[in-house]
C-alpha cells in the first residue's frame, strides 16, 4: 500500500482513541483520469481535520463540508459515485472529467484498525474484509496479486508492502535509495557481507542482512514484484548478485557503475550461463539521466527509473518527456456525488 494511506490509518487511530469520530473514505474505482488509484484513503474527522486523498481535491471539500453541516450520523457503510459533467467542471474550476466510485465508512471498534496496523507494522500482507452491512471487518492473508473489490456485500482493500528492493551495498548512497524506498513503501533489504559497512548501518524500517549477496538473492526468490539494485562497485559482490537476479523474474535489476563499467560488467556475464535476452535485462549505467551528483540526487534518479519501469512507462517516452503510463480501466473526477 502506499506510504500516504498509511498515514491516513495511523491518523485515524489517533482520532479514535481520542475520542473522536471518524469517517475512513476509500476509492473503490474510477472512470476518466485520476492522481490517485483505486484503494486510495481519505480520513475526515468530526471536526473537520482530514489527512490524506482520494481526488485533486473537490471531492475532499464536499466531504468536509459535510461532516462540518451534518456530522457523521451514518453507523453503516455505503457506496457514493461522484461524476462530473461540463457545468460542474467550469463551477468547480477543475480540468479533471469522469467518475469516482467511494466506500464511506464509519470507522469505530468493529473496524479493527489497531489490528490492521499491527500487520502492517509487522511487513505482513493483509485484506481487509469490510461487511457492509454490519460495518464489521476481518482481516485475511492477501497474495500481491490481490486488489481492490465490491461484490456488493463485502468489501476487500488490500494493505502492506506488495514491492520488495533488494540493495547490494551498505555504503551513504544505499542509505538514500533505502529511505527514498520505504517512503515509496518497499519492504527493503540491504545486503553487505563486508563488516566495516555492516556495522555502522541503521536506517529505519530496513532489513540489513550480511550473507554473499548471490546467496542473498537466491533466498530472496525474487518474482515479479521485487527489484533488485548492485552498488558496490566490488565486481566479486555486484557480479554475483546480478548473476543470480539477471535469472528471476524481478521487474527491475540494475547496477551502478559508468558506461564503460558497465560495458565490462555485462562482458563478464556473458562468461556465465546467462542469455543475450538476460543480460540486456540489466539497466546500467543506473537510474534516469537528471545531472544527479549528489548521493541523494542519484538516488532520486534510481528510484525514478524503478518507478518508471514499475509503471510501465518507456525509456524513449522518459526521453521524449511524452510519457504515457498504461493504466486500469477507470479513473477519477471531481463533481457532485450521486
Amino acid at each position: 500500500m502506499d506510504s500516504v494511506d498509511l498515514e491516513v490509518l495511523k491518523q485515524s487511530a489517533a482520532w479514535i482513541a481520542s475520542g473522536r469520530r471518524v469517517l475512513l473514505v476509500t476509492v473503490v474505482r474510477t472512470w476518466g483520469s485520476s492522481p490517485r488509484p483505486p484503494g486510495a484513503m481519505l480520513a475526515v474527522c468530526d471536526d473537520g481535520r482530514v489527512v490524506g486523498s482520494v481526488s485533486g481535491g473537490c471531492i475532499e471539500d464536499d466531504l468536509v463540508g459535510r461532516m462540518r453541516a451534518d456530522g457523521l450520523a451514518a453507523t453503516r457503510p455505503e457506496v457514493v459515485t461522484y461524476g462530473v459533467t461540463a457545468d460542474e467542471a467550469r463551477r468547480f474550476g477543475l480540468p479533471c472529467g469522469g467518475t469516482i466510485e467511494l466506500v464511506l465508512e464509519p470507522l469505530g471498534p468493529a473496524s479493527s484498525i489497531d489490528a490492521l496496523l499491527q500487520a502492517i507494522e509487522g511487513g505482513r500482507l493483509v485484506a481487509r474484509r469490510l461487511d457492509m452491512r454490519s460495518g464489521r471487518s476481518e482481516l485475511v492473508p492477501a497474495v500481491p496479486a490481490d486488489g481492490v473489490t465490491l461484490d456488493g456485500e463485502v468489501f476487500t482493500t488490500v494493505h502492506g508492502p506488495r514491492y520488495r528492493l533488494l540493495v547490494i551495498g551498505a555504503a551513504q548512497l544505499s542509505r538514500y535509495v533505502a529511505q527514498i524506498a520505504v517512503g515509496l513503501d518497499y519492504q527493503v533489504v540491504v545486503c553487505d557481507p563486508r563488516a566495516e559497512y555492516a556495522a555502522g548501518w541503521d536506517v529505519p524500517g530496513v532489513q540489513l542482512v550480511t550473507t554473499m549477496p548471490d546467496d542473498t538473492v537466491r533466498a530472496l526468490q525474487p518474482d515479479a514484484r521485487c527489484a533488485i539494485v548492485a552498488l558496490t562497485h566490488d565486481p566479486k559482490l555486484d557480479d554475483l548478485a546480478l548473476l543470480e537476479a539477471l535469472k528471476s523474474p524481478a521487474f527491475y535489476v540494475g547496477a551502478l557503475g559508468s558506461r564503460a563499467n558497465n560495458a565490462r560488467r555485462r562482458e563478464r556475464l556473458r562468461l556465465f550461463d546467462l542469455t543475450d535476452v538476460e543480460i540486456a535485462r540489466l539497466h546500467g549505467p543506473i537510474g534516469l539521466h537528471i545531472g544527479s551528483r549528489t548521493p541523494p540526487e542519484i538516488a532520486v534518479s534510481i528510484l525514478a527509473e524503478i518507478t518508471a519501469v514499475k509503471n510501465g512507462v518507456a525509456a524513449a517516452d522518459l526521453r521524449s518527456g511524452d510519457a504515457v503510463v498504461a493504466t486500469r480501466p477507470g479513473s477519477a473526477a471531481c463533481g457532485s456525488a450521486t
